[in-house]
């Protein structure tokens, strides 16, 4: 790998990220191909992830996708529960629990969720990384591939190392339109073509060469440019957080090591094994820093070293600040404390909304710039119009009814008898009610909307008429 640091300057590190070089450009990182119990441990995750990542589309219940995001439309389902606009708060509140889970998470354990769980990491280091080092060899192969003139060798590699990417891309592009528009809206893309969704196949086209361009060129910029968590770990960290963290009470002063020597400088032999397997360039012996994303892979070479040397694991492992500084253990801060009552009020919040939110949404509206209508027998009418939103994925037949005050309701038109599964229905009705009984302008009315004998709402309007004294 390239740093293209001084290393007389040791606080250096500290100008300019990484991937930086002294002239200001782009300085391409080749990390080491990393290998040990926590890689093993990450891969196995990643793998569930992926499974989870790419599975998820295809899973349905009641006929609808199990996960939906269509922002498009509006329409949201996650793990099965529908959200409809009217819901949109729920969707905020679910989004902002989410949120705080991530924000408590990482005041704990650091940013394990970027080097763990996070989609650009896993794809990048569990996918086309692995690719790039079955064409292209280990770290110092790609260097000397890199530098290399353009032949036939150097092509061959390229030429089917960026198929492959580009293979992928579109697989993980039609994966991420999966979630938007539902696996059945994409399986239409296949079989009825592209000119009949156009634009579905136009956000294929885009998604898939974005994907590309992400992991052939951007790569870890993704995490140490854009990513906004990566920015909030200086806000969120503190010296009680658990990182990946070099004890350098136990291994500076760093030196080389001498066969048969009387060591009586630090454990760290200066081996920078730390620093070639980092897949975002940065030397962990610093310190914590924002483009450290707690991979781990610093860990397992810095472990394989100790053992080669004979000295004891854990020189570069997960702790915190103070407990290398002052050989404290873990502890739960006023702040975690703090964070842990926020999150469980949020989620306590939520469950509750979500477990009293009710499958049936009406609305009832006089009908605009319509009066009250005399009809035969001193009987007065309104126009309403009603919209009821079923949220299940069941259809039910469904009817209303005037609660109070006494009188009668007829349908405009074909009227309202079931609601379909998932669906918005309108209609248009009369409220009829006895001239003599108005007792002012404005008369409150209550209409109950009924299903299988059931009353599943009420909705509460108002009825317009004269007065009779």
């Amino acid at each position: 790998m390239y740093i293209d640091k001084d290393i007389n300057e040791p606080d250096s590190f500290r100008d300019s990220i990484s991937t930086i070089g002294k002239d200001g450009k782009r300085a391409w990182i080749f990390p080491k191909k990393p290998k040990g119990r926590f890689y093993q441990a990450r891969t196995y995750v990643s793998f569930f992830f992926l499974i989870i990542l790419f599975g998820l589309p295809f899973i349905k219940k009641d006929g609808f996708p199990f996960v939906l995001l269509n922002f498009l439309e509006r329409k949201f389902i996650l793990f099965g529960i529908p959200f409809w606009p009217q819901d949109f708060f729920l969707f905020v509140l679910a989004m902002l629990t989410f949120i705080m889970f991530i924000i408590l998470f990482t005041v704990i354990f650091g940013r394990v969720w970027c080097g763990w769980a996070c989609p650009q990491t896993i794809f990048m280091e569990m996918v086309f990384r692995k690719i790039e080092y079955w064409i292209e060899g280990d770290y110092i192969q790609q260097k000397h591939l890199a530098a290399a003139e353009w032949n036939s060798e150097k092509t061959m590699k390229r030429a089917l190392k960026y198929f492959i990417f580009f293979l992928l891309s579109f697989l993980i592009a039609n994966t991420f339109l999966a979630y938007i528009i539902s696996y059945d809206q994409l399986k239409l893309l296949v079989t009825e073509g592209p000119f009949n969704h156009v634009g579905s196949f136009i956000a294929i086209i885009v998604f898939t060469f974005v994907f590309f361009l992400v992991y052939t060129r951007f790569r870890e910029q993704a995490c140490i440019v854009v990513c906004p968590y990566g920015r909030l770990q200086g806000v969120l960290l503190d010296r009680d957080s658990l990182v990946v963290a070099y004890d350098h009470k136990r291994g500076d002063p760093k030196g080389k090591i001498h066969k048969n020597e009387n060591r009586t400088i630090g454990d760290c032999i200066d081996c920078h094994q730390c620093v070639n397997v980092c897949p975002t360039g940065i030397d962990i012996r610093n310190g914590t820093q924002m483009e450290c994303v707690n991979c781990t892979a610093c860990m397992d070479a810095c472990d394989e070293i100790m053992d080669h040397v004979g000295f004891k694991r854990g020189l570069v492992r997960i702790t915190s600040e103070n407990m290398i500084e002052r050989k404290t253990k873990f502890r739960f801060t006023p702040r975690i404390i703090g964070y842990t009552v926020v999150l469980f009020i949020l989620l306590t919040t939520f469950s509750t909304l979500l477990a009293f939110r009710s499958e049936v949404e009406s609305t009832i509206l006089r009908t605009p710039g319509m009066l009250y209508q005399k009809f035969d027998n001193n009987k007065i009418g309104n126009l309403y119009n009603i919209q009821i939103v079923n949220k299940t994925f069941k259809q039910f037949s469904v009817q209303l009814r005037l609660k109070s005050p006494a009188g009668e309701i007829k349908f405009v038109g074909v009227g309202l008898t079931f609601l379909d599964k998932q669906s918005l229905s309108e209609a248009e009705f009369f409220v009829i009610l006895s001239g003599d009984k108005l007792k002012s302008v404005k008369t409150p009315l209550i209409i109950e909307i009924i299903s299988n004998g059931k009353v599943i709402e009420e909705v509460k309007t108002n009825f317009m008429g004269p007065v009779y004294n």
